[in-house]
């Protein structure tokens, strides 16, 4: 599939987060620590115009954001693209209301475990799946309402003893098969958040699946796919959101950390196979 996709040979995109070790611009002395979308490398050099050069919507270096006493890898996970992508991408797109009942898959993931969250802090029912038991465990930990592991289920029967009168919103993180047979529980006038297709990057080729346009225009549900990046306007907004949520004890998170810049293959590797829980961290 064509999604902005990496030639052989081509280093792999990323976000890191990273200290100057020598520097020339006294926006960023010697020590200070930086948020740089760079790539998968240990060392960095960029001149002030790289710098700026906007990458998808965003410069290349940013500012750290306020972190205050948290740790230091909240920027890359709860207060980075992963937490701005659950909050814009649920907020804006779903608007939930108080007592929407709230369908999250890849819900024990880094971006789907914080959506579950906030739509607890805005009065939802939250129904949630993930691909083990212990995943599920955890996601009751953090205030899911109804967990499923979707490996042990007949999916349609699950969705519809979560939430027999359907759902007001659908947080997609896994798409291809699951959003099909889950677009068919939304409720009218029902809200859809496209944030990712898991279960098909890998795929050769396209899927099979049934078309889901007259379901769309039966239930007259409003379907958007979006890329966090449109918002970066707003992130510090967002950042001090997530910061004060966490801060509160609202927002919980799980990390999976990876030790050693060699295992920057193995970290990825997991995101496919379901190996991590929350975020995957590779600290180098």
């Amino acid at each position: 599939m064509e999604f902005g996709g990496l030639e052989p040979g081509q280093g792999m995109m990323g976000e890191q987060i990273s200290r100057v070790i020598g520097s020339k611009n006294s926006c960023h002395p010697v020590g200070s620590i930086v948020r740089v979308f760079a790539g998968w490398r240990t060392h960095t050099l960029l001149s002030n115009d790289l710098a700026n050069r906007m990458t998808t919507h965003r410069p290349r270096l940013v500012r750290m954001p306020e972190l205050g006493d948290l740790h230091i890898s909240l920027a890359l996970g709860a207060m980075g693209l992963t937490g701005m992508t659950a909050y814009f991408g649920f907020l804006v797109i779903c608007q939930p209301k108080e007592g929407d009942v709230v369908l999250v898959n890849g819900a024990a993931g880094a971006v789907g475990s914080l959506v579950g969250q906030i739509a607890k802090i805005k009065g939802c029912k939250v129904v949630g799946c993930a691909g083990t038991d212990d995943k599920c465990k955890w996601l009751k930990e953090l205030g899911f309402d109804e967990v499923f592991n979707y490996k042990k289920v007949d999916l349609s029967e699950a969705l519809k003893a979560a939430a027999p009168d359907g759902f007001d919103c659908f947080f997609d993180n896994v798409g291809a098969d699951f959003a099909a047979t889950a677009l068919k529980h939304m409720k009218q006038f029902g809200r859809v958040s496209i944030c990712g297709q898991i279960s098909s990057y890998n795929d050769k080729l396209p899927p099979t699946g049934e078309y889901p346009f007259m379901l769309i225009l039966s239930k007259q549900l409003m379907v958007e796919g979006f890329l966090v990046t449109r918002w970066y306007p707003r992130f510090a907004h967002g950042e001090r959101a997530m910061a004060q949520w966490i801060k509160e004890g609202k927002i919980k998170y799980k990390e999976t950390i990876y030790e050693g810049f060699e295992n920057m293959p193995k970290a990825f590797v997991g995101l496919f196979d379901g190996a991590n829980t929350g975020k995957a961290i590779v600290s180098a």
